[in-house]
């Protein structure tokens, strides 16, 4: 082979060589540089399957923060808005269980939405779940604090109504030992001793009755009754007491309309409303009662002709103790639950208890409740508006 042949030959596959060199150090440069792009972390198997059927409210969130599935009631109640959780203090806790691991828990009042009233108080746990994620689980104890707090009003209410009768009881029982050679003195005092004594006996047995009512949301083996014999009985209950004040009771003769419950309870709530009327009507006025059938309802009315309630008063007076005139109510010897105990009875039988009442004209409170037969058609002949009377809105009450 010619020697410059040779040669040229030589050199090209030199260069060869040194090119192929090249490139394969700058390949592996390259690779030394770029590390290889992590891949996601997947949820344990099984995951899915778990939180959709949990009643707490569920939510699994990244290494970021974002969410990667949550259930339902979670964008509901306000703790996830386009794939992320919207409160902080969520976001604090599940940061803290990926860090360390450790389960944590906490009572929080979380907003609702925009509105800053709008807040729900959440039970909230997180946990670890694998490696990157983590487990949110929250339940809604709104009505559980509202529960709790309403026992304690309950509670300081109660102490706070018993004392007055307790320390009258007392005060006069001190009075009477004091006077004790005189005899018309001691007769006084231990008839106002007996005023008090009765006004808390009325007053821990309406606090039990209540009781019994607010545990108990429904009726356990409810009875056919009759609402006329409900009406004849409440009347008899407030005879004594009205006629003391000249008031007339007028009970219009009911039509044949049932329901089912329980009677000693619906002639409790009706002689409440009747007492109340009695009470707070001026001396010879008269309170009606009535009942009417409108479709699958019967409404029964109970008409006075006192001094009416105040429009700002009408939402509350269905509250526990209140009062709108509370000297006038410790007179008549009010305990400031019998509104609230028909409030309750009303609502264990599937009804309700509502007011209309205008200052200087009076009040009407009607008990709405279920008839025992829905079905039922008045038989031929009969005349829907036998035995009506007339209540402060215009209406008919049979």
């Amino acid at each position: 082979m010619d020697v410059t042949i040779a040669a040229a030959l030589g050199g090209a596959a030199g260069l060869v060589i040194g090119v192929a060199a090249m490139l394969a150090s700058r390949w592996s440069e390259r690779s030394m540089n770029e590390a290889p792009e992590p891949e996601e972390a997947e949820l344990p198997r099984g995951v899915g399957d778990v939180l959709s059927v949990l009643r707490s409210i569920a939510i699994v969130v990244d290494a970021s923060d974002a969410v990667v599935t949550s259930s339902a009631s979670a964008v509901t109640y306000g703790l996830v808005r386009h794939g992320e959780l919207v409160h902080d203090e969520v976001r604090h806790l599940a940061r803290q269980a990926r860090r360390d691991g450790v389960i944590r828990e906490a009572e929080l009042d979380l907003a609702r939405g925009p509105v800053p009233d709008a807040s729900a108080v959440m039970r909230v746990r997180v946990a670890a779940l694998g490696v990157a994620h983590v487990l949110v689980l929250a339940e809604d104890h709104t009505q559980a604090r509202r529960v709790e707090e309403v026992r304690r009003d309950f509670v300081a209410n109660v102490s706070h109504e018993l004392k007055t009768p307790v320390g009258g009881i007392a005060l006069l029982a001190e009075a009477v030992l004091d006077a004790k050679d005189d005899p018309e003195a001691v007769a006084r005092f231990a008839a106002r001793i007996q005023v008090e004594s009765t006004r808390l006996g009325r007053l821990v047995q309406e606090i039990v009755d209540l009781s019994r009512l607010q545990v108990a949301d429904t009726l356990h083996e409810p009875e056919l009754v009759d609402v006329g014999s409900v009406l004849t009985e409440a009347g008899d209950r407030v005879e004594v007491a009205a006629g003391a004040r000249g008031i007339e009771v007028h009970i219009v003769p009911a039509p044949d309309v049932r329901v089912f419950g329980d009677a000693e309870l619906l002639v409790t709530a009706v002689a409440n409303l009747l007492a109340n009327a009695v009470n707070y009507s001026d001396a010879g006025t008269r309170v009606g009662v009535g009942v009417r059938r409108v479709g699958d309802r019967v409404e029964i009315a109970v008409t006075d002709q006192g001094q009416g309630i105040p429009l700002a008063e009408q939402e509350r007076i269905f509250e526990r103790f209140y009062r709108v005139d509370a000297a006038r109510s410790r007179a008549t010897g009010g305990t400031g639950l019998g509104l609230a105990i028909v409030k309750h009875i009303c609502a264990n039988h599937g009804g309700e208890v509502t007011v209309w009442s205008e200052e200087g004209r009076g009040s009407t409170f009607t008990i709405t409740l279920p008839v025992a037969a829905p079905d039922a058609v008045d038989g031929p002949g009969a005349d829907p508006h036998a035995g009506m009377v007339t209540t402060h809105r215009g209406e008919s009450i049979a």
